[in-house]
Parts: structure tokens; sequence; C-alpha cells
């Protein structure tokens, strides 16, 4: 929200306000990310957190298990019983698996899958009365045939979008520190130079040497 002051009389006008803020905001933000970012272009397989303008850019969703594993380790420190604590352990052997998919035959893969699976419904299954917990198992439930998408992709797909967070993280630093461009044109510059680079990582070409043909070409 950038920091915004609300001035209002009264918790509950209070409460409205900022919950219209954020429903502008995340328009706005939704509308950049399908006109700007994303251009008609359709990736085979999207990471969005929870946010609802994060679903349905891809053929395929992987739900960040990072982003769920906050809220888990929110609900088992502030929650009254085990849903917490029972996700979180779920969602640190996802990861583990997702980390250790490509080295791992087929069936061991289809294998560990369903006993995930089997482990998820278990704990979704279970009545609680604490309402963080509720909240949280309703998430799950939402997202439950998209937590897992990594095992279709081998390899290929993480099971969380940290590499992009840690990507946006220096653009991130440099606009608290700087206040932000007051020119749109520095703003959009900034931008491509970032994705330039990185982009250029990714194979392992110099990310100088792509820079300098970009610019020459």
């Amino acid at each position: 929200m950038g920091g915004k002051m609300v001035r209002s009389i009264g918790i509950v006008r209070a409460s409205m306000k900022i919950g219209m803020q954020n429903l502008a905001y995340d328009m706005r933000r939704l509308v950049v990310l399908e006109r700007d970012t994303m251009a008609g272009h359709q990736p085979d397989v999207w990471i969005p957190d929870r946010y609802s303008g994060q679903q349905g850019h891809g053929h395929h969703l992987e739900t960040c298990l990072a982003h769920l594993d906050r809220k888990a380790r929110s609900v088992e420190k502030h929650g009254s019983d085990l849903i917490g604590m029972r996700i979180k352990l779920w969602l640190s052997e996802a990861v583990g698996f997702a980390r250790d998919i490509a080295t791992l035959a087929a069936p061991t893969v289809n294998t560990r899958r369903r006993k995930l699976l089997r482990d998820l419904d278990a704990i979704i299954g279970t009545a609680t009365d604490c309402k963080q917990a509720t909240e949280l198992l309703k998430q799950i439930r939402r997202a439950r045939d998209q937590l897992l998408t990594f095992c279709d992709f081998p390899g290929k797909v993480d099971a969380t979008n940290n590499i992009s967070e840690r990507a946006l993280r220096l653009s991130v630093i440099q606009r608290k520190v700087t206040n932000g461009y007051r020119a749109k044109w520095a703003v959009d510059a900034e931008a491509d130079m970032r994705t330039t680079v990185d982009t250029a990582r990714l194979p392992g070409a110099n990310p100088f040497q792509t820079i300098l043909s970009a610019v020459t070409a």
C-alpha cells in the first residue's frame, strides 16, 4: 500500500477504507500485470502466491509453498491446535521432495506424490474450532490441486517462487533507499536492464555482453 495513512473516525469505518484501498490496489496490480508485464504471453507453469490476481496466468499453476509455509507457521504460533504444525511439516516434506525430484525414478515420484496427497487429505479433513486453523485449511483446500504440480515437470518447476522474490530484492531495496523514481522512463529502463541481466544469467551468458548486444542491435 506504499505506507498510506488512513484518516477516519471509528474502527469499522477505518477497516472499510483500508479494505477498499486494498481492493483498488489489487485491481491496478492485476491490470498492470496482464496488460504490461504479460502482454498476452501465457507460460506453461505459473507459480503464484494465494493472491487472487495471480491466479490463472499459466496453463498450469503451482502454488508457492513458501507463502503457505509462512501462514502455517503463524497458525502454529498463534493457533489453539496442531493444524499449523502438521501443515508446516507437510510443506517441509513437499519442498524437500521438489528439491530431490530430478534424481528420483518415475515410480518413486508417483509413490511419494500419492503419499503426500493422502497425508494432505487427512490433514484438511480434520475438524477444528480454531479460527486461524480454519482459515488456513480453507486456503489449502482451494489450492489442493495446485500444490504438487512440480511433480509433472520433474526438475523444471520449483515448489516456491523464492527465486523470483530474490530477483526483485535489489529493486525493492533501491526503491526504499531512493524513495523511487520521478520519471516513468527511468522505471522502465531499470526494469528492462534487470530483466535482461537476470535472463542472461539463466543459461550462463555474460550479462555485460548481453546488454551490449541489445543496445547495439
